[in-house]
């Protein structure tokens, strides 16, 4: 028997501050490749060529205003807010809790205040362009992604180290 795992409780850290009982929702990045489709002679079909990984972005809520947010915008380097994600994910079939952290760099590039009504408890949103994306599962880096640096990591293996070489940057 199978059971999905369940996020049974997480964490958002901004530049190390701990959001206990602030932070309400997290949006992960979406891994998004450019595709370009290509049909060239003697093929019977289209194939997508890889034309390499598209911007990625952030989100999350709060449930109130974040000075800390709010001093950050326009921070004028594309990696200068560090963000963490840590989320506890449980499977119900064996109990068995996987562990799962995001980090990311970037900068806010939208921050909405929300409807503000008295008596409510209201949503302030951010929103982050990404310059760096890390997804450590139960210790192990699975997935890292550092576009500075020419650097995409993928279960342990550099898909870039080769590239990066011939021109001379490792």
């Amino acid at each position: 028997m199978g059971m999905p795992r369940t996020l049974k409780d997480m964490m958002l850290f901004n530049e190390g501050l701990a959001y206990l009982g602030e932070s309400k929702t997290v949006t992960l990045p979406t891994l998004t490749r450019k595709m370009e489709e290509w049909r060239g002679g003697g093929m019977s079909g289209t194939v997508s060529m890889d034309m390499g990984m598209e911007a990625m972005e952030m989100s999350f809520t709060c449930g109130a205003p974040m000075r800390d947010v709010l001093r950050q915008w326009g921070t004028p380097t594309v990696d200068g807010v560090y963000i963490r994600f840590a989320g506890n994910y449980q499977t119900d079939s064996t109990a068995a809790v996987d562990h799962i952290e995001v980090i990311v760099r970037g900068r806010h590039s939208e921050i909405e205040m929300g409807d503000q009504e008295t008596g409510e408890v209201t949503e302030f949103s951010v929103t982050m362009a990404l310059a760096y994306y890390e997804l450590i599962w139960n210790g192990r880096t699975e997935i890292k992604i550092d576009p500075l640096n020419m650097i995409e990591i993928v279960n342990g293996v550099d898909l870039l180290a080769e590239r990066r070489a011939l021109m001379g940057l490792s």
